[in-house]
C-alpha cells in the first residue's frame, strides 16, 4: 500500500522499500504482490493503526529526508495464507495504476 497523492518517482522508492523490508525473502511459489493506492498520508496512517490493532505484521516506511520529514510513505504486509485477515481494510483499495 502507498500514497497515491506521492510523486511517482518517490512512489515507486517507497514501494520498494515496502516490498523489500516485509518480505522474508523465499517466497513460495505462487505467492501474490499487489500495489495499493491510499489517498493520502492520513488515509495510510489509519490503514497502519488498523494493522497494529490487528496484529498484523507489517513494515511502515517513514521517509526522514526533507520535504518529506518523517511523513508515512507506504505499508508492506508480509506475506500471510489468509489474506481474510486483510481483506476488510484492503477490500476498498484500488490497484496503484
Amino acid at each position: 500500500m502507498v500514497r497515491e497523492d506521492l510523486p511517482r518517482g518517490v512512489l515507486a522508492a517507497q514501494l520498494i522499500h515496502a516490498a523489500g523490508e516485509s518480505a522474508p525473502g523465499g517466497l513460495a511459489s505462487g505467492t501474490i504482490a499487489v500495489a495499493l493506492a491510499a489517498r493520502d498520508e492520513g488515509h495510510l496512517v489509519a490503514l497502519e493503526r488498523e494493522l497494529l490493532r490487528l496484529a498484523i505484521p507489517h513494515r511502515a516506511i517513514r521517509e526522514p529526508d526533507p520535504p518529506w520529514d518523517g511523513a508515512l510513505m507506504a505499508i508492506g504486509l508480509e506475506p500471510i495464507a489468509d489474506r481474510s485477515r486483510v481483506r476488510p481494510m484492503t477490500g476498498s483499495l484500488k490497484l496503484l495504476r
